[in-house]
């Protein structure tokens, strides 16, 4: 690179800089003016905080908590406690329990002092959240923001907190094998995934006999180890039977990122659409991009999915679910857990994709198995009963909780260290792309 290229990088960047800066400012003096007119909890009003010290990039891993919160917030009081201004501005608009943004140190420990707060609930690793660790007149929990197989769900970071909020058998299996001299009879608590029990909250059509099939490929990937798609090796097959069937629907929901790599993958995921488009309205077909994920899991007679989260998202309701094989040699498959006994869906089954979903939803072989694994990885997966666990927890750690208060009456709710008075990152901060 010669001098005059590097000077126009270096101008490129300074410039991306203070257009960073400048937004920065602008976004923090908004959750300033925001935060100043928004109500204040009652002193004493609140008893489970949920701390969210990351950025908007990450907000998917406590809006799948917003159902769950809410519904706990009729018997307790809960509040989110946010540090970065962007997320902030994002959760008070969004979210249905109220939000507090507390940007620094000192901004937390003037809540703290005025709050009886018996739980804190993390959902992601943040860094920040070791910030909030440093205070002990409280349980810190750790409730993850979704159940799978990954390394992440035994990350020796489990050890940092007082408590972890669990799926359930499978978690605490994995923890036991993985974390050494951990105590998990004590400190992992199963509750099963208490959002299944809001999945039907908005359900935006009406059933009309036929049988409801929802296919949820993610994307292509970014490498061939990755590469877990299946909408071009699939998907067209699958979305032709199901919409040439006079006894099926056919709800399709792709991975918004889906093409970005691949223009075969790309026309592919193009094609179904018009296929959908050119449907018979009144088989109630979907091309679903909307906002919301739940309903469509709910409602479905049976999911047909790609390796991904929605593996573990379906598996919580105990109902019909199959897996695409990938049609990648080079694709990696753990076929251990749950995955080892799916029902892989090959491209060779696509000569009747119909024959095998049906068979998939009423063969009792199928739905036995099905019915071990939900109930190894999730527990009871009745309706309600995850929501009954999670609230059962949560008033045990407050029991817990007033013990120790009464054990310490007469001490301070906090004790201030003047040197950590850290202000959070914001996400502006951050050079973004043009």
């Amino acid at each position: 690179m010669g001098l005059i290229d590097r000077l126009a990088s270096d101008a490129r960047t300074a410039t991306k800089v203070l257009r960073n800066g400048l937004r920065n400012r602008r976004t923090r003096n908004e959750a300033n003016r925001a935060a100043a007119t928004d109500p204040r909890p009652t002193p004493g009003s609140i008893q489970v905080g949920v701390y969210f010290a990351d950025t908007r990039v990450n907000l998917y891993q406590i809006r799948q908590w917003y159902a769950p919160l809410a519904e706990l917030a009729k018997h307790r009081g809960v509040a989110i406690i946010a540090r970065s201004p962007g997320s902030y501005l994002t959760l008070r608009e969004e979210s249905p329990v109220p939000v507090l943004y507390l940007r620094t140190v000192t901004d937390i420990e003037g809540f703290l002092e005025q709050q009886d707060l018996a739980t804190m609930l993390y959902v992601n690793q943040n860094i920040k959240n070791f910030q909030m660790f440093r205070y002990g007149r409280m349980w810190h929990v750790f409730i993850n923001h979704g159940e799978s197989d990954k390394i992440y769900m035994t990350s020796n970071q489990y050890k940092a907190y007082d408590y972890a909020f669990v799926a359930g058998q499978a978690a605490i299996d994995r923890l036991s094998k993985k974390l050494w001299s951990y105590d998990v009879a004590n400190r992992a608590i199963p509750i099963g995934r208490p959002q299944s029990d809001h999945l039907s909250d908005h359900v935006p059509f009406e059933a009309n006999g036929r049988t409801v099939v929802f296919y949820a490929p993610t994307w292509e990937g970014d490498r061939p180890t990755m590469a877990y798609g299946s909408i071009a090796s699939h998907g067209v097959a699958l979305a032709e039977a199901v919409l040439a069937s006079p006894d099926h629907r056919l709800i399709y929901r792709p991975h918004p990122r889906s093409g970005v790599n691949s223009r075969e993958y790309r026309e592919a995921n193009e094609r179904i659409q018009r296929m959908i488009a050119a449907a018979d309205p009144a088989a109630g077909h979907l091309f679903d991009q909307g906002g919301e994920l739940g309903w469509q899991i709910a409602v479905a007679d049976v999911q047909v999915t790609d390796i991904s989260a929605m593996v573990y998202d379906r598996l919580a309701t105990g109902k019909p679910l199959v897996v695409t094989r990938p049609a990648s040699p080079t694709a990696q498959v753990d076929e251990s857990g749950f995955l080892a006994s799916a029902e892989w869906m090959s491209t060779a089954d696509l000569t009747d994709p119909l024959g095998f979903l049906d068979r998939v939803i009423s063969d009792e072989a199928s739905r036995s198995n099905l019915a071990y694994w939900a109930n190894h990885h999730f527990g009871d997966t009745t309706p309600g009963s995850a929501t009954a666990r999670f609230h059962a927890a949560i008033d045990t750690l407050v029991e817990r909780w007033e013990e120790q208060a009464a054990l310490h009456a007469g001490e301070p709710r906090v004790e201030h260290d003047a040197l950590d008075d850290e202000d959070a990152a914001d996400e502006e901060s951050v050079p973004q792309p043009d």
